[in-house]
């Protein structure tokens, strides 16, 4: 089974960011964190690495739904969104699966929920173009 939703776009790989933080808002999702892995791997280990961020997204009422029907659901959110520079030029999104990550909790009503933020990340992805 797949884990993630994933895009391969066109443009300068900050730009994509911008574009990946805007399609997000546009869903109604937050960037909570924004991990710089080149930098934390430059910093750590002094090794180079491809530009490779992880934005920590998160939509509120989703996040509120999911902690009322499992009070240690908080150790899955929030949604990891993947952008990294490919060696080929291009730069691929990937959304965390919602709906595979959570699907292994046992809840169906918590799958419910999974599905409604699968769809929002879909829209994402679909939206980079």
């Amino acid at each position: 089974m797949a884990y993630t939703i994933d895009r391969i776009v066109t443009g300068d790989f900050n730009d994509v960011i911008d574009r990946v933080i805007a399609a997000l808002k546009e869903e109604g999702f937050g960037v909570l964190t924004d991990i710089d892995v080149r930098a934390t791997l430059a910093n750590k280990l002094g090794v180079e690495f491809r530009p490779y961020r992880i934005l920590g997204a998160c939509n509120p009422s989703m996040a509120h739904q999911a902690l009322q029907m499992e009070s240690k659901i908080g150790a899955m959110l929030p949604c990891n969104v993947v952008v990294q520079q490919l060696p080929d030029g291009g730069v691929e999104v990937s959304a965390v699966d919602p709906v595979a990550s959570l699907g292994r909790v046992g809840n169906p009503e918590l799958g419910k929920v999974a599905g409604v933020v699968r769809e929002k990340l879909e829209r994402v992805i679909a939206a980079l173009g």
